[in-house]
């Protein structure tokens, strides 16, 4: 039997993030402990949100950093990343000064062509290209890129297939999922064996809750995080999210973590 524990806790730190709106943020978070059978080594993962969609997150031995941006002080005390995921170009994702400040020469960068294109230091040197579908190894981990894209027609100018990652990041049976800026795409919906989902919703960037309900009601974690949810007119409906996906029966847990703490009433 192993113990499979998970210690969620928040950051109070700050970057800005463009074309967004602050509001109020409503979320709290407890410390939970899962058990499940197995006969595989001890795998644990805590995640601290640092702000919208950036986040540093320990998981088994390796400590990873999601779209870091905001700087250095936006990552004081937090422990140097061994491996850093980008997901996209936009601001609220890519920030070359943030990378440089935060990583160094034995961090290990995986990000979709369209963010070495855009880097403009010798940084873009240090950084392993990887497409949508294309799953590569790292110390023990599988990383595979999932697509991340706008259906609706006003919106698919914000994200255009192919050129940015979700990612799907898989340690000891492990899956963890981060949906990047997309909508309820076929490929987010047929995601397999998810055991935590960190998914977006935020409007006109993104999808609303609803469409972000219906995908994950479809493929159905374990345990579903709302992130990325601020959009032009304030925070979205994560209770509302979270009252949808409890009435589908699927067993799926929401967990709302508090992405915004910096955020002014």
């Amino acid at each position: 039997m192993r113990k499979l524990v998970l210690t969620v806790f928040t950051a109070t730190l700050l970057f800005s993030c463009k074309n967004e709106n602050k509001s109020d943020a409503n979320s709290d978070m407890d410390e939970m402990v899962v058990t499940t059978d197995s006969t595989a080594v001890e795998t644990e993962f805590n995640i601290t949100p640092i702000e919208h969609a950036t986040a540093v997150f320990d998981f088994g031995d390796a400590v990873f950093y999601i779209d870091p941006v905001g700087g250095a002080a936006a990552f004081e005390g937090q422990p140097k990343p061994n491996i850093i995921l980008v997901t996209d170009i936009h601001g609220d994702h890519l920030n070359e000064e943030t990378l440089n400040a935060v990583g160094d020469s034995t961090t290990t960068i995986f990000a979709p062509q369209a963010v070495i294109d855009a880097l403009k230091t010798d940084l873009k040197n240090r950084v392993t290209p990887i497409a949508n579908d294309e799953t590569k190894s790292w110390d023990g981990y599988e990383l595979t890129a999932i697509p991340m894209y706008n259906l609706r027609e006003e919106a698919k100018q914000f994200h255009t297939k192919g050129r940015g990652n979700g990612y799907v990041i898989e340690k000891d049976g492990m899956r963890i999922y981060f949906s990047g800026d997309t909508e309820d795409i076929p490929e987010m919906r047929n995601l397999k064996d998810i055991d935590k989902a960190f998914v977006c919703m935020n409007l006109p960037y993104t999808m609303t809750v609803e469409r972000a309900a219906d995908g994950v009601i479809a493929f159905a974690p374990k345990q579903v995080y709302p992130y990325h949810f601020r959009g032009q007119d304030g925070l979205s409906d994560t209770d509302k999210f979270k009252s949808l996906v409890d009435a589908a029966d699927i067993d799926t847990e929401v967990i709302m973590l508090d992405w915004y703490p910096n955020n002014a009433e």
